[in-house]
């Protein structure tokens, strides 16, 4: 039996208590317990108290408490604070005759600061503590030099010191055996099958989250998880699941931050009147709740909303730097296509909306199989990877070459004959590939509307997933569709002429930045060394390509493999480690320091970017780094912190999902007005961050999460 245990069944009421007493060899004739002077602010009020008034003889041990009162709004911290803050700690190296003590820590609350979850008390909380002295009998000198951390709307660090002697001697006083009795009460015991039968845990794939299980013989009320895995993970609210009679739960609790170790493996469970302490048994596989889980349902008029917004973003889309190189293609074949029937033309652009359409069918069909496997899903994450980039970036630079007139891409002639005799049939492929390729080119950027439509798509049930993406496929293509309803338009451009050169060398700069931009993508994802490489082979692939006569397979044959070398290439070389780079006016994104920095009433700008994200770019340059902007990230007491997400990083995914977000960029400002940050559009303007900036300067409360 633990010693909070037996204290608390010794002191179940100050009648059983008294009774014990003389067994003890105490007198309960004192009138007052031993307390130390008292330290008080407005965030906390605090006293060491003792139930007994001296030392009995023979008695080697004390039954302390450190009583703390704290302010209106105020909150202390648990011994596994959450994402952010400090325990409270003692310091006993002053004392006499005391030869250790330890504080035993109540079941703790969970309370919302700075938009980040926390565990810890507030109004009123004792901590116990277990004295053990040197000397039996003996008077004893308590010295506890007290640090902890309170926090409100602001975090401020208590630190004093707390003097008790207690001397040689008996009595006790009910009103502190009683308070200590209490809080000694609400320490969680250890697993009891009365209490809690099984208890399990198991991370899921990349430690993306950890499944918890516990069963009980009485039916759980309003329960609670509390993981303790070491000080370098961090779990954020769990999603609680009880089974139909309440004897089975199962939570899931999202990763906030993990270390490559894990220290200790504990979990605490609260319940109404209970609560406890231990070692789950840890599973290789995350274990199914004990129900079936049903996708949240949505209405027709909150479907039909975020497919207006889908389709309106896929429409701005258009007008993104991703996707104007691929639309200048498609200028240049409908140039070429003026003399053709309206019949023909109508069909052309129709066939590029498609082309657009399918892949965007064919991007949510990825994305529901990817959340089938339990994978993370999010726009645009495509262009972290090494492969994709090499096959984009290899396409790209033939295209260029082909638009240069470096070599010319021909069929047989024979298949020539056969497609011109198909009359409307010519050049269908092609513009299919041509809508499709804008599409794919339209993943890295984002628009007004897009963030929160694609975020409620995949969170949504596969409905809401296929509708989404076919609404904003829709938007994307209404430039074509625009062409095919009125395919007089086309007979109004200019005839083909010496200018069609020009306006091919111009297409084709356009498409070789393009894929220079692509090249510098990928050196970010898989390293420079690998991105020259790949270079080194694409331009190989130009000159063979250029090359006239020889023997046609061969020829072939040397084609595919250079095309394939750069894709087995980038598979096989594992990345170059890259360190995050803190420059003059930003720092490296650490979501644990956001609240500690708001705490202390500064304001923090978070800037989540990429070098495949051209929006983000365009951001940059037409306002992070123009004035007032850049003056006004630099300015004293507000932190600008940049978080890089060109490759995978886990700590940024599971900070965007908190936010509900996906894709990027993602701007948000932070400050002792908005604890929880303001989440800016993703088009960036100068007079909203300022605005958010004004706002975010005001003052605020943390919420207990009770």
């Amino acid at each position: 039996m633990t010693w909070s245990s037996r204290l608390a069944r010794i002191h179940l009421s100050c009648a059983i208590a008294l009774s014990l007493l003389p067994a003890l060899g105490v007198r309960p004739d004192m009138a007052h317990a031993a307390e130390s002077e008292t330290f008080s602010n407005p965030a906390v009020t605090a006293r060491l108290v003792s139930a007994e008034q001296g030392v009995a003889a023979d008695s080697k041990s004390l039954s302390l408490g450190l009583d703390l009162d704290l302010g209106d709004g105020w909150k202390a911290y648990w011994r596994s604070p959450g994402e952010v803050g400090l325990p409270p700690s003692i310091d006993w190296s002053g004392s006499d005759n005391l030869a250790s003590a330890e504080i035993l820590w109540p079941a703790p609350e969970r309370f919302t600061a700075f938009g980040i979850e926390n565990f810890g008390y507030h109004d009123r909380v004792l901590l116990p503590i277990r004295a053990t002295l040197a000397t039996a009998g003996a008077p004893v000198r308590l010295r506890a030099q007290v640090s902890l951390l309170t926090c409100s709307d602001i975090c401020v660090p208590q630190d004093f010191e707390l003097t008790l002697d207690i001397p040689v001697g008996n009595g006790i006083d009910r009103s502190a055996a009683d308070l200590i009795t209490t809080f000694a009460g609400r320490v969680p015991s250890d697993p009891d099958p009365s209490i809690i039968d099984t208890l399990t845990a198991a991370f899921g794939p990349d430690r993306e989250y950890l499944i918890v299980t516990a069963t009980s013989a009485a039916p759980f009320q309003t329960p609670d998880v509390f993981p303790e895995f070491g000080e370098l993970f961090t779990f954020g609210k769990p999603d609680i699941r009880l089974s139909g009679d309440r004897r089975s739960l199962w939570a899931r609790l999202p990763v906030l931050a993990a270390g490559d170790e894990i220290d200790t493996i504990s979990v605490t469970i609260t319940d109404t009147g209970r609560a406890v302490t231990g070692a789950p048994r840890v599973l290789a596989e995350t274990p199914p709740p004990p129900f079936r889980l049903v996708p949240q349902s949505t209405s027709a008029w909150q479907l039909l909303t975020y497919v207006l917004l889908a389709f309106v973003g896929g429409l701005i889309l258009n007008a993104m730097p991703c996707v104007l190189p691929v639309l200048s293609i498609k200028l240049a074949s409908v140039i070429k296509a003026r003399d053709h029937s309206e019949k023909t033309i109508r069909g052309r652009f129709v066939v590029s909306a498609l082309g657009v359409m399918v892949f965007m069918w064919v991007l949510s069909a990825s994305v529901l199989a990817l959340q089938w496997f339990g994978f993370n899903v999010g726009w645009g994450l495509q262009f972290q990877n090494p492969v994709f980039l090499t096959l984009l970036f290899l396409i790209l630079a033939v295209f260029a070459a082909n638009l240069f007139g470096i070599f010319e891409i021909s069929l047989p002639s024979s298949l020539q004959t056969r497609l011109a005799s198909a009359g409307a049939r010519q050049g269908y492929a092609g513009d299919f590939a041509t809508g499709a390729f804008a599409a794919i080119l339209a993943t890295p950027c984002s628009a007004p509307f897009l963030g929160t439509a694609v975020a409620f798509a995949l969170t949504g049930r596969p409905i809401d997933i296929l509708a989404i993406f076919s609404a904003l496929g829709l938007g994307l293509a209404l430039p074509y569709l625009a062409f095919a309803a009125r395919p007089g338009l086309v007979q109004r451009l200019p005839r083909p002429g010496t200018w069609m050169t020009a306006l091919k060398v111009g297409l084709g700069f356009l498409l070789a930045l393009t894929a220079a931009w692509i090249l510098w993508v990928l050196g970010g994802v898989s390293g420079f060394r690998t991105a020259g490489l790949v270079a080194l082979l694409s331009l190989a692939l130009v000159a063979l390509l250029s090359v006239r006569g020889g023997h046609t397979m061969v020829r072939a044959g040397f084609v595919v493999l250079l095309f394939a070398s750069p894709l087995v290439l980038v598979s096989a070389l594992e990345p170059e480690p890259v360190s995050p780079v803190q420059t003059a006016n930003w720092v490296v994104f650490d979501r644990r320091e956001i609240p500690r920095l708001v705490s202390q009433g500064g304001i923090v700008f978070v800037d989540v970017t990429a070098d495949w994200c051209l929006t983000c770019k365009a951001n940059k340059a037409l306002v992070l780094d123009r004035e007032p902007v850049a003056s006004l990230l630099q300015s004293e007491g507000l932190t600008a912190m940049r978080a890089d997400w060109t490759r995978p990083n886990p700590e940024i995914s599971r900070y965007l999902e908190t936010h509900g977000r996906f894709g990027i960029p993602f701007n948000a400002v932070y400050g002792p007005g908005a604890p929880e940050g303001i989440v800016l559009s993703e088009i960036l303007t100068a007079s909203a961050i300022e605005d958010a900036v004004t706002k975010a300067g005001g003052r605020s409360v943390a919420s207990s999460g009770k």
